[in-house]
């Protein structure tokens, strides 16, 4: 989302429609935090008139309320920053994240009979929120809230193909590659060059790179309210180039339908 259109985020276009009968200064409250974390978390007040088009008196008022719930803090460069309570808020909505995945990844495995996972980039890794098994004896297992390396894996190469290349090389930098197989991908040009080609095809392939023997296809969930793959691993002798034609296009309607659950209202 950018932060220059007044009408980009959810509590803004609820705002246009009238609020649906919400209250609307808790709607435009919800609306600056999203603005001010498509801003990068860190903003001065100016910066959210224009992008809002609210009068800077009202958002002054707002603010205020922000900072003395801890949802906001001020900087002492006088600007305002995301405040430590919504770390916790987050970290909630995260578990629930999976737990409102699961009814998709299950018609994922019943449409592959290939297990199904969601992940999300968090910080330099990548958390695995859910999973739904294969009913094959012989399948694949991650734990859930297991941290892996995005690098060598599906999920990861998935959510860093929509990261700028420099961000991507800063990341690569920081955690290292290490070889989690013979197969990972270690070169962070060669690495950069993958992103690219997942960035075309509109999906990635972890082939024996995280596991000897295991094959994963991941694709992004467009429009989540934070960045999330899902993908399906098991056998390569199961996910085979020829399974793959037929899989991808499961993988991405569930993807979107997923899109589409998590952007409706409650």
């Amino acid at each position: 989302m950018s932060s220059s259109s007044s009408a980009n985020t959810p509590s803004a276009t609820r705002a246009a429609n009238g609020g649906a009968g919400g209250v609307q200064s808790l709607e435009r409250a919800f609306d600056l935090l999203e603005r001010m974390a498509d801003a990068g978390g860190e903003v001065g007040l100016s910066e959210l008139s224009a992008s809002s088009g609210l009068p800077l008196p009202t958002i002054h008022r707002l603010m205020r309320t922000l900072v003395s719930c801890g949802y906001v803090r001020q900087q002492p460069n006088r600007r305002y920053a995301l405040g430590p309570r919504l770390i916790r808020l987050g970290e909630s909505a995260s578990r629930l994240l999976g737990t409102w995945a699961r009814p998709y990844l299950a018609e994922l495995v019943e449409a592959t009979g290939e297990t199904a996972n969601m992940a999300l980039l968090d910080g330099d890794e990548v958390v695995y929120v859910a999973q739904v098994p294969s009913r094959h004896s012989m399948r694949m297992f991650t734990e859930v809230g297991r941290r892996v390396l995005p690098h060598s894996t599906g999920v990861g190469k998935a959510l860093l193909a929509d990261v700028p290349a420099d961000e991507v090389r800063a990341l690569l930098a920081r955690t290292g590659m290490p070889a989690a197989t013979e197969k990972t991908i270690t070169d962070p040009d060669a690495f950069v060059a993958e992103l690219e080609r997942i960035r075309a095809a509109g999906y990635a392939v972890d082939d024996s790179e995280q596991e000897i023997g295991v094959r994963c296809l991941a694709v992004t969930v467009p429009d989540s309210p934070t960045a999330a793959a899902i993908s399906i691993s098991g056998p390569a002798g199961r996910v085979t180039e020829a399974a793959q034609e037929r899989i991808i296009p499961v993988l991405r309607d569930i993807a979107r339908q997923l899109s589409v659950a998590l952007a409706r209202p409650a």
